[in-house]
């Protein structure tokens, strides 16, 4: 896990075309601020960091999806746009990237959305009740 994130976080420019295109500021926001956002963020190179992460935090249950069209067939397009509303939780949501490019996009302290571009072996830890959104870039990501 490294202590800093590999690439920079960014405010989004709002929603205005592709959602799966990058949308950067040019603004960046550092690793503390997404921690003062509540958000953790790991890298690990295999599913063991995981794995360790799960047991050390009694996380039982799993899912694996696949994000494509392949994978999804006719529903892709469909729940693509479901990933990409703005929405919230009631509990944790804890992403693991094996594969692909995605963004996550939060509400910041003022409102204002900032990106999180997510890669394989990059894993985020949403808090519960932090309005958020998801879309792959102009690829695919196995979540």
């Amino acid at each position: 896990m490294h202590a800093e994130p590999v690439k920079g976080f960014s405010r989004a420019n709002g929603n205005q075309g592709d959602g799966r295109l990058p949308h950067d500021s040019g603004y960046t926001v550092g690793l503390d601020y997404l921690t003062r956002l509540g958000i953790h963020y790991h890298q690990f190179d295999n599913m063991d960091g995981v794995n360790s992460l799960a047991a050390e935090n009694g996380y039982k249950n799993r899912d694996e999806v696949t994000v494509s069209p392949a994978a999804m067939g006719a529903a892709y397009e469909e729940k693509i746009q479901m990933f990409f509303n703005e929405h919230l939780h009631e509990d944790e949501e804890i992403r693991y990237i094996r594969d692909g490019v995605g963004y996550f996009d939060v509400r910041g302290k003022d409102d204002e959305w900032v990106r999180i571009r997510v890669e394989k072996g990059d894993l985020l830890i949403l808090p519960p009740g932090i309005y958020h959104r998801f879309t792959t870039d102009l690829g695919n990501v196995r979540p």
